[in-house]
């Protein structure tokens, strides 16, 4: 279901939430509408998730980090994203921005950025303190990764996105050495909280963080 927000005539910007789906479909999903993007014929949107457990591995990824005690009814998908190998899980908010960066900024590393951004904002407004870590990607509180990003743009047109754990079973986590990173851990807002947290609650906090972050071409050039 396509639903827009108040300002949605302003910013141009539509929300996809797909609630609980399949990782194939939503990937084929998202190469679908790149492709109606590209041809102007939707507006930029923002698909949002939550898949069944999955690994995936970017295009540069090395496939030793999938660990030999991985679980065997978890399926691998070797996708199209920068990155390393990840976890996809229930209790984790996956958004897939399809955004025209002709209308905002040709420039991967500031689009990146401002994934970081929106989540950190996203996270502040459940009292959790979040960061970048110097030289690595993602969203970080303290040692342990709390948001993965993996993206691929093709013509200025993006897909893929960020990956935010909010109350995923951290135990799948064990089955690969995330992102490829040895030396740092992982968490979610669950392990930090101690009120209860769900899904639909930072999902309607982090769409309007985004819609903050990410405006109009005419909000946003120059």
């Amino acid at each position: 279901m396509i639903t827009r927000p108040e300002n949605i005539a302003m910013r141009k910007i539509d929300i996809l939430d797909l609630g609980v789906r399949s990782y194939k479909k939503v990937w084929d999903l998202q190469k679908e509408l790149v492709k109606k993007r590209q041809n102007g014929q939707i507006n930029d949107t923002l698909i949002l998730a939550e898949h069944e457990p999955v690994y995936t591995l970017g295009k540069n990824a090395d496939e030793n980090h999938i660990l030999q005690h991985t679980p065997r009814n978890v399926k691998t998908y070797q996708i199209e994203r920068g990155g390393d190998v990840t976890f996809h899980g229930p209790g984790q908010l996956v958004g897939y921005p399809i955004l025209d960066l002709h209308n905002y900024k040709k420039s991967i590393s500031w689009y990146m950025r401002g994934l970081e951004q929106l989540i950190i904002y996203t996270l502040a407004e459940f009292m959790v303190t979040a960061e970048r870590k110097e030289g690595l990607t993602g969203v970080w509180v303290g040692d342990e990764k709390i948001a993965a990003l993996g993206v691929r743009v093709t013509r200025w047109i993006t897909m893929h996105g960020f990956a935010l754990n909010v109350t995923p079973d951290l135990t799948y986590y064990s089955g690969i050495i995330p992102c490829g990173i040895f030396e740092y851990g992982v968490t979610s807002m669950a392990r930090i909280l101690t009120d209860e947290v769900t899904v639909d609650s930072v999902k309607q906090v982090l769409i309007e963080k985004f819609m903050n972050q990410f405006r109009t071409a005419e909000s946003m050039i120059g």
